[in-house]
């Protein structure tokens, strides 16, 4: 039974956001002067942190700004899944893209590395991943059965590609269904990973929360109340792409994704993330029994393709269908949500200089945890190196 009673549900503040840690973030300062750098980082969330991390690194003076608090946007309202690989599934973009989407899923399998070093296992959880045919539970009607069966073939496939490839992959079979277990992957919460990194850096770099960029120019980032002179700009936003960079509408198209989360207390039932439907509808769970699930945008296609990231009532009704199929029980929903997130006709993340010195990371169609810093890196290597992108990024 749909649970819509409380007008607090859909205030579409993230459930992520009820942790201790993230509600005692302190914050950062507003840009309200103008100011130079080595490079202008645009977007605060894990692919703009990532690419402030390396630049720090080489000892650049960098200034990174964000239209909100740190990671307000999907970076920290998404799933908090940390899978390796595109966006995908490997044997897919295999015949699509070639080998470069095997490097693609090692570099993110280093990046997840990198990240749990960094942030310890209480950022970082190293649980693996699984991934259903269906979903949880018995199908509904024959369609869903049919499909199922279509699912666990296509989980056969992608375990030959894996272990073709000498990436770690098990079957599952257990209380949840049947699939693939992936060992390599991880669970976070997102909010939790990009203040982590935040707090890392901000002695480092000059960040500043709050500061709505207006313009971007070559040589220039101007917003609210100051500006930023830059020889370098790195724009690392995902959703809305378009909007900050009117030149990429055409390239890539921002949707919305939505989100719940229950009450705490539902038994312990999923040990790591679990995708299934083709990986459409998701959910982990927290050690207190809350769920965080989210999906069906593939069902609702028409109506996602948006800049609004408010909860609608149709879409939450089906994750919420989702939700109890993962609980195996009804359950009590607190907090409705949604981000956005952009897409590229491909499928291949941008890392693209669009004017000079000028460049574009973002569009990670969906799965923007691991390969969202792996772009950073590659913007970095372009901007001071010359260092042309690897062939699974759209230049």
């Amino acid at each position: 039974m749909m649970n819509f009673r409380s007008a607090t549900q859909w205030d579409s503040v993230s459930a992520w956001d009820d942790d201790p840690v993230v509600a005692s973030w302190n914050g950062l300062p507003v840009l309200e002067q103008n100011v130079t750098a080595d490079v202008c980082v645009v977007g605060l969330g894990g692919s703009g942190l990532a690419a402030i991390g390396a630049l720090v690194e080489r000892g650049l003076q960098v200034v990174g700004v964000d239209a909100g608090r740190v990671a307000a946007g999907a970076a920290g309202r998404n799933g908090g899944f940390l899978l390796g690989g595109p966006a995908t599934f490997l044997h897919s973009s295999l015949s699509t893209w070639g080998t470069s989407s095997v490097d693609l899923y090692r570099a993110t399998l280093l990046e997840l590395d990198r990240l749990a070093e960094m942030l310890g296992p209480e950022v970082i959880a190293r649980t693996g991943s699984i991934r259903l045919a269906g979903l949880p539970g018995e199908p509904v009607d024959d369609a869903e059965a049919a499909d199922r069966v279509v699912e666990l073939a296509d989980c056969a496939a992608l375990a030959t590609v894996l272990r073709e490839h000498d990436i770690a992959v098990e079957e599952y079979d257990g209380e949840l269904g049947r699939g693939l277990f992936l060992p390599d992957d991880a669970a976070m919460n997102p909010s939790r990973r990009a203040l982590g990194l935040a707090s890392l850096l901000r002695g480092r770099a000059g960040l500043y929360e709050h500061s709505p960029v207006t313009a971007v120019e070559s040589g220039r980032v101007t917003t609210e109340h100051g500006s930023v002179s830059a020889p370098v700009v790195i724009v690392a936003v995902d959703g809305k792409l378009e909007q900050v960079l009117p030149d990429l509408q055409g390239r890539v198209r921002t949707a919305r994704l939505q989100m719940l989360g229950t009450a705490p207390g539902l038994p312990e039932r999923l040990p790591c993330p679990v995708y299934g439907r083709w990986g459409y509808d998701y959910a982990q769970q927290a050690k207190d029994g809350r769920l965080f699930v989210g999906g069906g945008r593939d069902r609702f296609v028409d109506t996602e393709w948006t800049f609004d990231t408010s909860p609608t009532s149709d879409v939450q009704g089906y994750i919420e269908r989702v939700a109890e199929r993962m609980a195996g029980k009804p359950v009590d929903v607190v907090r409705r949500w949604g981000a956005s997130v952009s897409y590229t006709k491909d499928g291949r993340p941008l890392c693209s200089e669009v004017l000079p010195g000028v460049i574009v990371i973002g569009a990670y169609n969906g799965t923007g945890n691991l390969v969202g810093p792996v772009a950073a890196r590659a913007a970095v290597a372009l901007a001071l190196d010359s260092t042309t992108p690897p062939v699974y990024f759209s230049a």
